[in-house]
């Protein structure tokens, strides 16, 4: 199986450990990923802003630097969703609309490509910690994607996993949501990190970087030294005796 590996631009630039780990537990599930150079941002941005049409360059080269891959996977439920989202940006160009058809059906977020597709589940992984998981909006109204993660994280040794009051309430972020309305943003940061800190967890993980990041920063604010780690870092923490949900094989990837 080809895989390539779409790193989104808060990986690249603020977290580049989470793009390691997500490599490391790729390679530990079996499969050896790549990443290809001259990756650019997926659009998501600017999509959400109102520029579809300066998305399509984006697109375009996206779509080039994927096409061979039998499965492209994100760590990172937004950019997993805007990739799914590139047929709208073609209407008139049937080819390429194809092309970004085929691509969408292909690209996973990183915790449904190990439960869904590769049906990895334990990775020999240990935190000694007490956590919570946010879900971020994408990933769970959106991808559906609340499941797949929970699971992952059932099976690391010594983490006692709560669950806040409202697990899958906004943190704030919401890409450019929180620029053009900075009060709303920053209420819904203060709940979230309200419900965080009720549950008296010592680490947050998350799937989504740019909630991570958003949750980090308002934890640093005030003074609260809670750990923040993207899901990929936890499993990580320790490759060795992976197995499977369930001893299934790969299921193959859409159009794979």
């Amino acid at each position: 199986m080809r895989v390539k590996l779409f790193i989104p631009c808060l990986v690249q630039d603020a977290m580049p450990e989470a793009g390691l780990a997500c490599l490391r537990v790729l390679r530990a599930a079996g499969v050896d990923p790549i990443a290809p150079a001259g990756q650019t941002c997926c659009g998501q941005p600017l999509f959400k802003l109102g520029h579809a049409a300066r998305v399509k360059p984006l697109a375009r080269r996206i779509l080039d630097l994927f096409a061979d891959a039998d499965a492209v996977v994100c760590p990172s439920g937004s950019c997993t969703h805007m990739i799914r989202r590139y047929p709208e940006l073609f209407p008139d160009d049937p080819a390429t609309a194809a092309k970004a058809r085929s691509l969408a059906a292909r690209t996973y977020e990183f915790t449904q490509f190990l439960v869904d597709i590769l049906h990895a589940a334990d990775f020999g992984a240990t935190l000694p910690t007490t956590a919570v998981y946010h879900d971020s909006c994408q990933m769970g109204r959106t991808l559906g994607l609340s499941a797949q993660p929970r699971l992952l994280l059932s099976h690391v040794a010594h983490l006692t996993l709560l669950e806040p009051a409202t697990p899958d309430a906004c943190c704030g972020f919401g890409g450019p949501f929180s620029m053009r309305f900075p009060g709303v943003s920053e209420a819904l940061t203060h709940d979230k990190i309200q419900a965080i800190l009720d549950t008296h967890a010592t680490t947050v993980i998350c799937a989504e970087p740019s909630c991570l990041q958003n949750i980090k920063g308002a934890l640093a604010h005030n003074h609260t030294p809670l750990q923040t780690l993207h899901i990929a870092q936890v499993l990580a923490t320790g490759l060795g005796g992976m197995k499977t949900c369930g001893g299934a094989a790969p299921t193959p990837p859409a159009g794979g």
